[in-house]
């Protein structure tokens, strides 16, 4: 097992290292000069060759690169352009908003989608096994900005039961800012949902046609016992990649969400630094996405061995 983990870091190294050099060069035959942005359109040429000077974003490309890469190494991301502030601080005044929100929806997309699998899947062909899946089909082609605008209207605007936007005032407790998350969550939780939903039904049809499982029922064991303990246990392999990928995808694509619900997160970070042409946040944050994906893929991994004891690295 720990060699397993030594050549696994080893390579998340390499992979971050390559995903570091393409974030460079793609943020950066993007059109667009950060210092004219900043200053605006009443710049002088002068004044925007001074700007660049002083960001350093006249020097050539291979010397901006050497300079990035050694502030990786030392864990440095640099400063923001235009927050004027250390891109790590400026990450980390987002990131629980984001952590949250992320946390939020895959408990609602897993508390939806295994157990509506697993009915799904030992009712077979039924017609709730039908009426299931339709649901989860439908569920997986609603884009998440439109669920959000919908349950804004009706469960903020009309009933006034949560609030529309926001992330609430700076000195409220944290149960108070929960509340703001919660349409958001449902937002982005019910299409995972559905995609949580079909792998839970596929890889239970998979494990409820092996000969183990007709073993047990013909031993007169409950049903329920049978799908849950048995059933359940062993298809939680896949289940939990699609759980993993599910969680890295919505903490770097809940962008739309965040911008539709106005919240404070990575997200809406993204999108300010694409707008002012903020290279060192875009590459931060880009690069934290990234390593998230890298460790959720480790981490799952080893779930493996704990979930199914016969997988051994």
């Amino acid at each position: 097992m720990l060699a397993f983990v030594i050549r696994r870091l080893s390579a998340m190294v390499t992979v971050m290292l390559i995903v570091a050099a393409l974030v460079f060069v793609i943020v950066r035959i993007v059109p667009g000069d950060p210092a004219a942005m900043m200053l605006g359109d009443i710049a002088t040429p002068a004044d925007v060759a001074a700007l660049r000077k002083v960001l350093g974003l006249d020097r050539p490309l291979p010397i901006q690169f050497m300079i990035f890469m050694e502030r990786i190494f030392v864990g440095d991301l640099g400063n923001s352009l235009f927050f004027n502030q250390p891109v790590a601080r400026v990450m980390l005044d987002r990131v629980e908003l984001t952590l949250l929100l992320t946390g939020m929806a895959v408990s609602l997309a897993v508390a939806i989608g295994i157990p509506v699998g697993v009915i799904s899947a030992v009712q077979r062909g039924k017609t709730l096994d039908q009426a299931l899946t339709s649901g989860a089909m439908l569920a997986a082609s609603l884009p998440s900005f439109w669920i959000g605008l919908t349950l804004m209207r009706y469960f903020a605007v009309d009933l006034g039961w949560l609030p529309v936007a926001g992330y609430g005032p700076p000195d409220s407790i944290l149960l108070e800012r929960l509340r703001y998350l919660i349409l958001p969550s449902i937002a982005l939780g019910i299409p995972s949902s559905a995609l949580v939903m079909r792998f839970t039904r596929s890889s239970m049809l998979d494990v409820l046609n092996e000969d183990y499982i007709r073993t047990a029922r013909a031993k007169g064991l409950a049903p329920n016992r049978v799908v849950l303990k048995h059933a359940l246990r062993n298809a939680l392999v896949p289940i939990l990649t699609v759980i993993g990928l599910t969680t890295a995808v919505l903490m770097g694509g809940a962008i739309v969400t965040e911008t539709v619900f106005a919240l404070p997160g990575i997200g809406n970070l993204i999108v300010q630094a694409v707008q002012h042409r903020d290279y060192p946040v875009i590459q931060g944050a880009l690069l934290a996405i990234s390593g998230v994906y890298v460790l959720l893929n480790l981490g799952i991994d080893l779930l493996y061995a704990v979930v199914d004891p016969r997988i051994r690295y």
